[in-house]
C-alpha cells in the first residue's frame, strides 16, 4: 500500500457521524482539478476521504497517490469494489485507472497530495478553529513535542476544557484512545478526528506536527490558534538531506496559512531557535510571536535580547523543578513540573506560554497551575520512572541531543549513570557514532544494543554506535566501560545487574513502543516491562541474600 495508518474498525472509529456530502463537481471547483466523468454514468455523493484502499467505505473518495514503490492507483479497483464513488489522482494515476478499467469519476491534479487535506476538511466539515468552538494547539521541533502536548492538554483540563490529543503515543478523541502509528496521522484522519472531537464536545486539542507531516501535507487545511517550537537538532536527515532543509520543513508551520500565533523557545545551545523566531516574525508579524529564553542570567538576556520571557529562579523540587517565567514588562508566572531534566523545564515553559497566548488571563492561568499542578503528570516513555534503587527510567531519546539531555537530567552525586540504547536501522546513519560519543561523554557505563533495525543487519549498526563511544573513551571521555549486548532485553537485564542502589539506569531510544521491527517482523518488546522485571529479579535476589 502507499499509505499506512489505522485500518478497519480503528479507521471507522476516527470518523464523524455527520459528514457533509459533496459532489465531484463541487470538489473539482475546490481543487481546480480536471474531472474525468464516470463511464457508467452513475455518480454518488462523496461522504468520506481515504488514502488507503483497505479503509474504503461506501461513499468515499479514494486518493490514489504516487508512492515510493507503487502508485496508489493500482489499488483503485479494490477501492471501487469496496464502495468508493470517486478517485483523486495525478495524470500517471489516470492512465493506470484506464488500464485497469476503473469506471469511477476521477479528479485529476498535478499535485493531488496537496488537495487531500482541503478536500477532507470540506467533506468532514472539520473547520478547526476557535470559531468552531475548538481551540487548536500545534507543537513542532526535534525533541519535546510529545511531552509539550501532554503538558498543554493537562493545563487546558485544569482550566476546564474537554481536551483532545493527537500524537506519537496515542490519539485521544474524547474519552476514546485510538493507537497512533504516525506522529501526525494522514490528512483524512486529521480532519475526521477534528470533526469527531467537535461532535464529542471537545473544546481544545493539542497536536504534534512533525516535519514529515508538513512535507507530506498531512496537516494541510488545518489552522492552529497557537503553534509552538521546541528545538532543532540532528534527526531525519535521511529525509531532509541537510539541517537547512530540515529547518525549512519545520518553518512551514509558522505561516499565516497554518497558525495565528507562535511561541518559540530560544536557547544559546540551539542556533536554529533564533532563526525560527525571526522567520515566524517575518511571516506572522512581531505582535503574534512570543519568545522565551531558557536561561535567566544577564549574559543570556543579552544573547537573547528579543525574548519577551526569561527563565528565573530555577530550583529542584524532588526529581522535578520549580521556576519562574518573567516577562520583560514585569509580569511573572510560577511554574512547577514533576518531570526531571532541564529539557522538561523548557517543555513546561513552552506549554504554559502557548496556553497564555491563546487568550487566557495570566491570573486565571496562575490559579490553574497552583491549584491543579498540571505539569506533574507522567508521560508514557518520556523520562518515565520505572523503579528506584537504582533509579531506573525509560526515555524516547533517539538522537544525540535528546540523549545528552536525558543523561544530564539524572546524574547522581554518589552513583554511576548506566545507559542502554541503540540506533534505528534505515535512518540517518551519520548520527550513530555521534550518539555513541555523547553517551560515553555523559555516562559511566555505555551498553550498546539494538533499537529497531528494520531491514538492516543490526550487528553493523551496533558497531557503528560503539565505535563512536570507544573513540570518545580513548580521547578521555567519562565512560569506563563500553559494552555491546544483544538482544535488547538481555542488555537491559545486564544493566540492572551491574547497577548499585545509588546508580541510575536509563534505557533510551524506544520509550513507549511495545514492538521492535526486526527484518519486517514485529517482535514484542516493551522497555518498561523488561526494566520492571529486571528490577524485580534484582530486588528478590537482594532480599534472598540478606
Amino acid at each position: 500500500m502507499v499509505a499506512s495508518g489505522p485500518e478497519g474498525a480503528d479507521a471507522q472509529s476516527m470518523r464523524p457521524s455527520r459528514p457533509v456530502p459533496h459532489t465531484v463537481e463541487e470538489l473539482a471547483r475546490l481543487t481546480g482539478a480536471r474531472v474525468r466523468a464516470a463511464s457508467s454514468g452513475l455518480v454518488g455523493a462523496v461522504t468520506g476521504v481515504v488514502l488507503n484502499s483497505r479503509e474504503v467505505q461506501p461513499g468515499d473518495l479514494y486518493a490514489a497517490l504516487p508512492g515510493a514503490q507503487v502508485h496508489g492507483a493500482r489499488f483503485a479497483a479494490d477501492a471501487a469494489a469496496a464502495g468508493a464513488v470517486a478517485v483523486l489522482t495525478d495524470p500517471a494515476g489516470e492512465r493506470l485507472l484506464d488500464e485497469a478499467g476503473v469506471s469511477l469519476p476521477v479528479l485529476v491534479s498535478e499535485q493531488p497530495r496537496s488537495w487531500v487535506g482541503p478536500v477532507a476538511a470540506a467533506v468532514y466539515d472539520s473547520h478547526p478553529g476557535e470559531e468552531a468552538g475548538q481551540e487548536l494547539f500545534a507543537v513542532t521541533g526535534t525533541n519535546g513535542k510529545t511531552t509539550t502536548t501532554y503538558f498543554t492538554t493537562a493545563i487546558l483540563r485544569a482550566l476546564g476544557h474537554t481536551t483532545g490529543l493527537i500524537g506519537t503515543i496515542e490519539i485521544l478523541a474524547g474519552d476514546t484512545p485510538i493507537p497512533s502509528r504516525l506522529t501526525t496521522p494522514e490528512a483524512p484522519h486529521v480532519h475526521s478526528l477534528l470533526a469527531l472531537m467537535r461532535e464529542r464536545g471537545i473544546t481544545a486539542t493539542a497536536m504534534e506536527v512533525s516535519s514529515h507531516a508538513l512535507e507530506f501535507h498531512r496537516v494541510d487545511g488545518v489552522h492552529y490558534g497557537v503553534a509552538g517550537f521546541t528545538n532543532l537538532t540532528q534527526d531525519h536527515l535521511d529525509l531532509h538531506g541537510s539541517m537547512e532543509e530540515y529547518f525549512e520543513a519545520k518553518a512551514q508551520l509558522f505561516t499565516r496559512q497554518r497558525t495565528s500565533r507562535a511561541v518559540v523557545v530560544l536557547s544559546d545551545e540551539d542556533p536554529w531557535s533564533g532563526a525560527m523566531a525571526r522567520r515566524a516574525r517575518e511571516e506572522l508579524g512581531d505582535a503574534n510571536v512570543t519568545t522565551v529564553a531558557l536561561r535567566g542570567s544577564e549574559d543570556a538576556e543579552r544573547g537573547q535580547d528579543a525574548a519577551q520571557w526569561t527563565l528565573r529562579s530555577l530550583t529542584r523540587r524532588g526529581i522535578g523543578s520549580a521556576f519562574v517565567l518573567r516577562h520583560r514588562d514585569g509580569r511573572e508566572l510560577r511554574v512547577h513540573t514533576g518531570l526531571p531534566g532541564d529539557f522538561n523545564v523548557a517543555n513546561a515553559a513552552l506549554a504554559v506560554l502557548m496556553v497564555l497566548d491563546s487568550g487566557v488571563e495570566l491570573e486565571t492561568l496562575q490559579r490553574a497551575l497552583d491549584e491543579h499542578d498540571p505539569l506533574t503528570a507522567s508521560v508514557p516513555g518520556r523520562m518515565e520512572l520505572v523503579g528506584t534503587r537504582p533509579t531506573s527510567l525509560v526515555d524516547f531519546a533517539h538522537n544525540p541531543d535528546a540523549l545528552v539531555r536525558a543523561l544530564r537530567s539524572v546524574d547522581p552525586e554518589d552513583g554511576r549513570v548506566i545507559v542502554v540504547f541503540g540506533a534505528t536501522g534505515q535512518r540517518d546513519t551519520g548520527k550513530r557514532p555521534v550518539m555513541g560519543r555523547v553517551a560515553a561523554e555523559e555516562a559511566d557505563v555505555v551498553i550498546v544494543t539494538d533499537d529497531d533495525p528494520h531491514a538492516e543487519d543490526p550487528a553493523p549498526i551496533r558497531e557503528q554506535v560503539a565505535a563512536g563511544a570507544r573513540e570518545a573513551v580513548a580521547a578521555g571521555a567519562r565512560a569506563t566501560d563500553v559494552l555491546v549486548i544483544a538482544p535488547r532485553a538481555t542488555a537491559i537485564r545486564t544493566a540492572v545487574r551491574m547497577a548499585r542502589a545509588e546508580d541510575s539506569v536509563i534505557v533510551a531510544g524506544r520509550g513507549h513502543e511495545t514492538v521492535q521491527d526486526v527484518a519486517g517482523v514485529d517482535v514484542p518488546l516493551d522497555d518498561r516491562v523488561e526494566l520492571r522485571e529486571a528490577l524485580a529479579q534484582l530486588h528478590a535476589h537482594t532480599e534472598e541474600s540478606k
